[in-house]
């Protein structure tokens, strides 16, 4: 083993150089992306950064192990040549109304086009959204088709089961002031919890308050637009929605114990509807593993959940999670309209949801909600009655009266 490679200097960004202004300071909510300022956040450029944190969430963490292996250089900067959107999306009066958007960066797709002047001399902003076209495929709903359930149309769906999506990919961008706001929280009092919580990873959370955007190291959004994203804003158009939470278990890998994979596909087919009427439909992907405690966390309820005295139950079902985490559910649907809005969204004419948590969250922000649409009882598998009907009991919207114990024990086969 050769000898340590000795250390560069290091230059540190927790305090500001004395009496140097902020080169490129954020006014939240300007119309005028000019006048808003880009968020800047590449390493490349410390003497520009305006934000704490660092583009692509966790996945930074990869990034610096390339350029630690050697395989990235550090300074590297990056040719967005021919990756501007597929489509248009923005900017809408949402963008600019106060406190609507705290989450992200509305202006996060539009940086060649917004802040043109700005890359032409050189400084490295960064997009924290792309929008690009796909097809995707899903068995489901070919077997639909198959069994005449569902409409294919040869424009929105192919006889095979195959649509043309428009998706768009979002970083979480934080303004922090925004944020506290929306949870009725001291500004500072957020910063320290957040600083803390990350055992001191950003010091300037606490020592430059002057930095009001946060990236945080989380995961973030996949939206999948099926129809006309241009009618999307317009309330005369037919648009349903579906937000979704992630589910790697049973969205990818079909796992029975809930009813993530079987709502996300009714949410796409009500989508695919909606579209085929000459609107569009939503679906809002949010990386939020386990109600956002994570999937070990929620492996470990699992088992707490089968072997408790009893088995599995309806009325213990949160109680397991809150014995586990110490918190049924940290994933506050507070932020999650933000990407509504990023959309233009005004009116909802059906929500695939039967979550009171997200339904309460989009009609505060200003949306109308028409219609909302249940899990059909038909898609729940056996393994899953539990998880419904603890969700029903807990307030979840049905159109059916939650079972006792007794009676789901009889639907599962065996007794509570």
């Amino acid at each position: 083993m050769g000898p340590t490679k000795q250390l560069q200097h290091i230059r540190l960004t927790s305090h500001p150089e004395k009496n140097t202004p902020v080169p490129f300071p954020l006014h939240w909510g300007e119309a005028d992306p000019l006048k808003r300022g880009p968020v800047i956040a590449a390493v490349t450029q410390p003497e520009f950064r305006n934000c704490i944190g660092t583009h692509s969430g966790s996945y930074s963490v990869y990034r610096a192990l390339a350029i630690a292996a050697g395989s990235l250089k550090a300074e590297y900067k990056p040719d967005f040549t021919n990756t501007s959107p597929t489509d248009v999306v923005g900017p809408y009066p949402s963008w600019s109304r106060p406190g609507q958007i705290v989450s992200l960066d509305p202006f996060g797709h539009l940086i060649e086009s917004a802040f043109a002047p700005m890359l032409a001399k050189g400084i490295d902003i960064r997009p924290s959204i792309a929008v690009t076209k796909a097809h995707v495929y899903l068995p489901e709903i070919h077997m639909g088709i198959k069994e005449n359930k569902i409409h294919f149309d040869g424009k929105i769906l192919t006889d095979t089961g195959a649509a043309t999506v428009t998706k768009a990919a979002l970083e979480p961008v934080w303004y922090l002031p925004g944020i506290a706001a929306r949870f009725g929280c001291e500004e500072g009092e957020l910063r320290r919890i957040l600083f803390e919580n990350t055992a001191g990873m950003y010091p300037e959370l606490i020592t430059r308050p002057d930095l009001l955007v946060f990236l945080p190291p989380i995961g973030g959004i996949t939206v999948y637009i099926f129809g006309d994203p241009q009618t999307i804003p317009d309330p005369t158009y037919p648009l349903n929605v579906r937000v979704h939470d992630e589910c790697n278990g049973s969205d990818v890998f079909g796992s029975d114990i809930c009813t993530c994979r079987p709502y996300l596909i009714h949410g796409i087919e009500v989508c695919i509807e909606s579209a085929q009427q000459g609107g569009a439909g939503v679906i809002v992907y949010n990386r939020k593993e386990g109600r956002a405690l994570g999937e070990v966390t929620k492996f470990l309820v699992y088992n707490a959940r089968k072997r408790q005295e009893g088995g599995d139950t309806a009325s213990k079902y949160f109680a397991r999670t809150e014995c586990v985490a110490g918190v049924q559910d940290v994933r506050f649907q507070e932020l999650m309209p933000d990407v509504l809005h990023w959309l233009g969204i005004q009116k909802i004419d059906r929500l695939v949801s039967m979550s009171n948590m997200k339904y309460d969250a989009i009609v505060k922000s200003g949306i109308v909600v028409k219609e909302r649409v249940p899990l059909p009882a038909d898609r729940v598998p056996d393994d899953a009655q539990v998880e419904i009907e603890a969700k029903k009991t807990a307030g979840y919207y049905s159109e059916t009266i939650p079972m006792d114990e007794a009676d789901l024990g009889k639907v599962k086969g065996r007794v509570f």
